[in-house]
């Protein structure tokens, strides 16, 4: 499967809003059953972790089995991270770059800045988000995603639907 420039940007952009309009089952549709999740964490040096397995993360999964548990979580409620009522969020999206393509997969890069609104306050997010998308099926599916949080001084606890 080849894709376009804007056949991946909308891919992105689908991905956002599956999370702002919580349709959690479509948003994990979007990720490899081999999909590594990963949130790096600024150590005391301002350097990003590099390792999750040695180093401390601010997100971590290894495989989709954890992003599928972490939406039952959501769903269910049996979440302390995302006690009800979960927030409302807008994501946005800018700065698309494809860093390379092949037959099989696409490495790309974008910036984004998270909205969300709970408890009458507002908060944001933002940083830059690696993909590697498989395009080996019908559809693309994200292989890898590593998200670089900027603004990690925060006063609770992200989720999947912040990023």
């Amino acid at each position: 499967m080849s894709l376009s420039y804007h056949d991946i940007e909308q891919f992105i952009i689908r991905e956002a809003r599956f999370l702002d309009d919580r349709e959690w089952d479509k948003w994990l549709e979007c990720y490899h059953e081999d999909v590594t999740y990963w949130m790096p964490a600024w150590d005391d040096d301002d350097e990003l972790t590099e390792d999750p397995q040695s180093e401390i993360s601010l997100i971590y999964y290894p495989n989709k089995e954890g992003l599928e548990d972490r939406i039952y979580r959501i769903k269910t409620e049996r979440s302390g991270a995302s006690s009800m009522p979960e927030p409302r969020t807008t994501h946005f999206t800018s700065n698309l770059e494809i860093l390379s393509q092949s037959d099989s997969e696409v490495k790309l890069r974008f910036n984004w800045l998270t909205k969300a609104y709970r408890y009458k306050q507002t908060a944001e997010f933002f940083g830059t988000s690696f993909y590697t998308l498989d395009i080996t099926g019908e559809q693309p599916v994200i292989r890898e995603k590593r998200m670089v949080l900027n603004n990690d001084c925060i006063n609770q606890v992200l989720d999947v639907y912040h990023l």
